[in-house]
């Protein structure tokens, strides 16, 4: 048995392609199926089955067409309400998949119908868990409904248990969550690989012997997700068609400036260093990286057309990521001068500052805004600080103060967003763009006093 990860570390997943050197099963593959079918390619296999852990709620899966092309089995929990054809399977059920047996466990807890599968050539053994056994915790349990989460927190419990129990404890464990996606909860660890024994010793999902303990623990330690995943676990169920990676014609000078003046999103993807700098008055600032579409389908309204503004290699890795959140075909302005894009459009500039500078020049009229989570907030904060988590940004823009506002996060990334957004709003803005961990030692006042943290909005 061979296994290929494919990462995602845009969303913080993996896909996987499990082989025997001729067939192949694929779990959880993300939308963009191109990286899965060269891995295939590659191996020189040949995909007979792709299986599905659970309708996942942080990206649009590419399971059903990629069945689809390759006339594969497409494996989807009987009980899931998808309305395609697909293969039903079940607790307990085996599915034989060239020289490997595949066999589903009912694991609920990241949703009611969550399935893992632990997967025996003879002589080895993995189990691929999704979004519930991770490495050092497990996945949240709180996305299909508040009412139902202390619930699935204690099935999350039981179904770790029965998986560990059933599997052998030198299975290698490959779960879907757990690499920065939003999915995981508690201290998931940054681990790279691990085993079902390497668990049983340091998840705390299995060392922990209250259930009521851990369920209480899990909970607490939820905070916020993107808002997109609303619109994630609906499109599964109905099925996403294919992926339209290619690079729309660039706008020309004309277009982009009436989208500017009629107050479209129109997102630059230049290193928010270059933004602050020099951009187009009204575009915003989400500079391409592995942040970029997580941020990106939070913050802005979704369903809204979007243009694109950057080199034509960051919009088309921009295309590919956004397409798996379901934000599809984005118009673009190709080229990294502003002046050049649109002769005639007004540009604009904000400071972009270090600490120092804000001790410095901070007049006693400003105010600091933390965009960082509440959770974070609430751990440590510039005195005086008033906290608007970034993804509330938009909707309390009427709460913000009038006056110049010093715009910080944790490393100057959200920061960078969220300045763009004040200052198309016509606000005063400064960057903050260090890290919050250097302000104390900058003479930056800082409360450490730990507070309880807001609403996870």
């Amino acid at each position: 048995m061979d296994v290929v990860v494919i990462e995602t570390r845009q969303l913080g997943d993996r896909s996987y392609l499990v082989h025997d050197g001729t067939s192949a099963l694929v779990i959880d593959p993300q939308r963009d199926t191109d990286r899965v079918e060269e891995a295939a390619r590659d191996a020189g296999v040949t995909i007979t089955h792709v299986a599905e852990t659970h309708i996942h709620n942080d990206y649009l899966t590419g399971g059903l067409e990629l069945a689809r092309a390759h006339g594969a089995s497409y494996l989807v929990n009987a009980a899931d309400p998808v309305t395609f054809e697909r293969k039903p399977i079940t607790d307990g059920q085996v599915v034989q998949v060239g020289a490997l047996t595949v066999r589903a466990v009912a694991t609920p807890g990241h949703t009611h119908t969550h399935l893992s599968f632990i997967v025996d050539d003879g002589e080895q053994q993995a189990v691929f868990s999704g979004g519930s056994l991770l490495y050092g915790s497990v996945g949240r349990t709180d996305l299909v409904a508040a009412e139902d989460t202390p619930g699935l927190a204690h099935d999350q419990y039981a179904s770790v248990r029965r998986l560990a129990a059933e599997a052998a404890p030198g299975a290698a464990l490959f779960p879907t969550h757990g690499f920065g996606s939003f999915c995981s909860s508690g201290p998931a660890s940054r681990a790279g690989g691990s085993t079902i024994g390497e668990q049983l010793t340091s998840n705390h999902a299995l060392t922990d012997p209250d259930e009521d303990h851990f369920v209480q623990e899990l909970i607490s330690n939820l905070t916020a997700y993107p808002s997109y995943y609303a619109h994630m676990g609906v499109t599964n169920a109905a099925g996403p068609g294919p992926a339209d990676l290619a690079v729309p014609e660039s706008l020309d000078a004309a277009e982009l400036m009436r989208r500017l003046e009629g107050g479209e999103w129109v997102v630059d993807l230049r290193r928010r260093v270059a933004f602050a700098s020099n951009h187009l008055l009204g575009s915003v600032s989400f500079e391409y990286g592995t942040s970029f579409s997580t941020y990106l389908g939070w913050i802005l309204p979704w369903g809204e057309q979007l243009t694109l503004v950057g080199s034509r290699g960051d919009v088309e890795k921009a295309i590919r990521d956004l397409s798996r959140i379901g934000i599809e075909r984005p118009d673009a302005a190709l080229g990294t001068d502003p002046h050049a894009l649109a002769p005639r459009a007004a540009l604009a500039s904000y400071p972009r500052v270090g600490w120092d500078a804000v001790l410095a020049g901070r007049a006693s009229g400003d105010t600091v805004v933390d965009v960082r989570r509440a959770d974070e907030f609430a751990a440590s904060r510039v005195a005086g600080a008033l906290n608007i988590p970034l993804h509330e940004l938009l909707r309390r823009l009427d709460s913000v103060p009038a006056g110049r506002l010093w715009v910080h996060c944790t490393s100057g990334y959200r920061a960078g967003t969220a300045a763009s957004l004040l200052q198309r709003a016509g606000r005063d803005v400064v960057h903050i763009d260090a890290k919050f961990d250097d302000a104390e030692r900058a003479g930056i006042p800082v409360d450490n006093t730990p507070v309880p943290a807001g609403p996870t909005a």
